[in-house]
């Protein structure tokens, strides 16, 4: 039986940073498992295809929620990563940290000591290396993770900036300031041309360590527990059963999805629900598998009369062109992610910060059945920054192969409808206005008259939302009775045992979750070497 200093569970966004920062001493003998496979096909590495890296099943777990009776009692198909770098190996690339209310929220109204936007800001920074922002206090360089602003070279790009500047929304040179506001081009996980994921950020550098072990292809059937603390891991990989034990901490960072999972097949979780799965209760713990919640969002999508979109790339010779282009000299459109400018705007007045996420993309969907496909065109991407609808995963066997139920209650909570009416009407706006207007041939996926009916628009909300690959909150971090961990991410009343991911944030970012899940990452790898925290910094005095 294999011993180790410190097991971590997960090799996604956050699993790798913690495997790189808590293997940097020598005496640690770190253990990183992964129920994936390597990151090396193509697919991961040029921009161009993450849309179909999302779906590609070698790499993705594949989950599909229950049908939602909030959309027309649709599933919805959630994407999540299953290989070396998780679901940032998969994703758009974005880096986003969103806004600063959010992490001071975590530690007011939740009470989490250390938390707060001040606290965490050091923590972004530290693994970051932005050149293209040096001088900037809000961006680090010399870190693992490239972040690059995007070169946004399709002219759809500048017409849609173009048209909300006349609409009147405010230009948004950095996305990743403390409260981020208006429209402007969005910053990327790219590196010359190809995708920084977590995993060739922060393991391809480290992984000849020789205190480092990477594990790939292996599955956890549950913790080992002994009285109140976990001592090892169970797993099942290509060699068969095997057991491994941890003299420190063992950190889960499995994502929303299966770090619940592995903890209700462990015996902590509710009761009733690790009673019906015939698994018998180690702790209960009533919130592991709550407070799950995702942002869904809606494509507003046009015909294009000018042949400027990115189905040029669908013509032959020009497709290859690029292709070789983005291949040998790691430029042009395939060499960029299709997404590259937005912003965060407000939908009414009075509203203490943005509550809509709007992206851009100078082209239309790949999937064929949605209306209009086949021609140029563009599409803007509206979603609720902090939906209020709360959902809830949970287990109905022991079997680790057998996915979990997913239920994430969309439209659960009616004003999360309220906010995509107004976030629907600003794109709107935007699309019928100035230079964008010029180019709009057609209304491809709603008549415009339904936006003068709000039982309309809620009708076509309903049966087009879709995901936006954003689940978070199924270990949630607090002080109540029904958080799962505490403010130092240690799962109530056990031993040696922590969990670091986006199961564990109270609430949504307002963002893509990427670059929070990594965040999450670097700190607890501080709280469990039991280092001093990084020294707050006061955003105002920063941007001031």
């Amino acid at each position: 039986m294999a011993e180790y200093d410190f097991i971590v569970v997960g090799a996604g966004s956050a699993g790798a940073v913690l495997a790189n920062r808590l293997s940097e001493d020598p005496k640690n003998k770190v253990l990183l498992i992964e129920a994936g496979g390597g990151d090396k096909n193509p697919i991961f590495r040029l921009p161009i295809l993450a849309g179909g890296a999302y779906w590609y099943k070698r790499s993705n777990w594949g989950y599909v929620t229950e049908p939602q009776a909030g959309l027309k009692g649709r599933t919805l198909k959630w994407p999540r990563g299953k290989v070396l770098g998780g679901s940032s190996t998969i994703n758009g690339m974005m880096y986003m940290r969103g806004n600063r209310s959010v992490y001071d929220d975590w530690a007011t109204k939740e009470g989490l000591t250390g938390w707060s936007y001040s606290e965490v800001l050091p923590y972004f920074l530290r693994g970051e290396d932005a050149p293209a922002r040096a001088g900037s206090p809000f961006h680090n360089v010399g870190g693992e993770l490239r972040v690059s602003p995007a070169p946004a070279l399709n002219p759809l790009y500048d017409d849609f900036l173009a048209s909300g500047r006349e609409v009147g929304h405010p230009e948004m040179p950095d996305p990743n300031v403390a409260e981020p506001e208006g429209l402007g081009p969005f910053d990327f996980n790219i590196r010359d041309g190809r995708r920084e994921s977590s995993s060739t950020a922060f393991l391809w550098p480290v992984k000849t360590r020789p205190n480092l072990e990477i594990r790939t292809e292996v599955m956890v059937r549950k913790l080992m527990i002994e009285g109140s603390r976990v001592t090892g891991v169970e797993l099942d990989g290509p060699a068969g059963p095997r057991n491994v034990t941890c003299r420190r901490e063992i950190i889960l960072s499995s994502g929303v999805i299966n770090t619940p999972q592995i903890l209700m097949l462990s015996g902590i979780g509710p009761g009733e629900v690790l009673q019906k799965a015939g698994i018998e209760t180690v702790r209960d713990l009533k919130g592991v598998g709550e407070n799950l919640h995702d942002h869904i969002g809606v494509y507003l999508t046009y015909a294009c009369k000018d042949p400027v979109s990115l189905y040029s790339l669908f013509r032959p010779d020009r497709g290859a062109m690029q292709l070789a282009n983005a291949v040998f000299r790691r430029k042009g459109p395939m060499a960029c992610a299709p997404l590259e400018a937005g912003g965060f705007l407000r939908t009414r007045e009075g509203l203490s910060e943005p509550d809509i996420h709007m992206t851009f993309v100078p082209g239309l969907s790949l999937e064929t059945s949605q209306k209009g496909q086949g021609q140029h065109g563009f599409i803007i991407h509206v979603y609720p920054t902090r939906p209020e609808s709360r959902g809830r995963l949970w287990i109905e066997s022991a079997d680790p192969r057998q996915a979990p139920k997913i239920d994430p209650n969309c439209f659960g909570a009616p004003s999360d409808m309220e906010t995509f009416y107004g976030g629907i009407r600003l794109a709107h706006e935007i699309a019928t206005t100035g230079p964008l207007s010029a180019r709009r041939k057609e209304f491809l996926s709603y008549d415009p008259t339904m936006l003068s009916d709000e039982s309309a628009m809620a009708d076509w909300v309903r049966g087009s939302a879709e995901t936006v690959f954003h689940p978070v909150g199924t270990a949630r971090m607090g002080t109540g009775a029904d958080a799962v961990v505490d403010a130092e991410l240690k799962v109530r009343g056990l031993e040696g045992l922590r969990i670091a991911d986006a199961s564990v944030m109270p609430c949504v970012t307002g963002a893509n979750t990427s670059a929070p899940s990594m965040m999450i990452a670097e700190k607890a790898a501080d709280m469990i070497l039991g280092r001093t925290p990084l020294a707050a910094m006061d955003p105002d005095a920063v941007a001031a």
